[in-house]
């Protein structure tokens, strides 16, 4: 059975990118000044770490798998760096969110709850349901 490693993109405090692993047992980041770089960056050390794992114990970790797939998901600050063209407002209001807090999640100023977490996510997906749709 194939698990999915979860690493969570966020703004670095110079602009770039970093990612870390969302479970806490794993001990892996990356980092870049593009997002494509920090994920390189991320799947190398996912090697390095469990290569150096193996070297020590014996074995691999429980966490790791060879050609293991990444499922990457973003923090506010980084979803709306790499996607610029999104107005923070804008959305928020498409999706019933005020305003004022959605900015202060682009700027890393709130952290949203699990909870908001979830109701935008869900939000997010119905408004990209009606994005598929749209034909030029």
């Amino acid at each position: 059975m194939e698990k999915k490693l979860v690493g969570v993109i966020e703004k670095a405090g110079d602009g770039g990118y970093g990612i870390y692993a969302l479970e806490d047992v794993i001990p892996v980041t990356g980092y870049g000044l593009t997002e494509e770089e920090a994920k390189k960056d991320f799947v190398e050390q996912i090697k390095e770490q469990a290569d150096y794992y193996k070297e020590k114990k014996g074995i691999y970790p429980d966490w790791y798998e060879e050609n293991q797939e990444v499922e990457y998901r973003y923090d506010m600050s980084a979803f709306f760096m790499s996607f610029p063209f999104i107005n923070a407002s804008e959305l928020a209001k498409s999706l019933g969110i005020n305003p004022s807090l959605m900015r202060k999640y682009k700027s890393g100023l709130a952290k949203a709850s699990a909870k908001q977490k979830d109701l935008i996510q869900e939000k997010f997906n119905g408004l990209v349901e009606r994005l598929e749709l749209v034909k030029f």
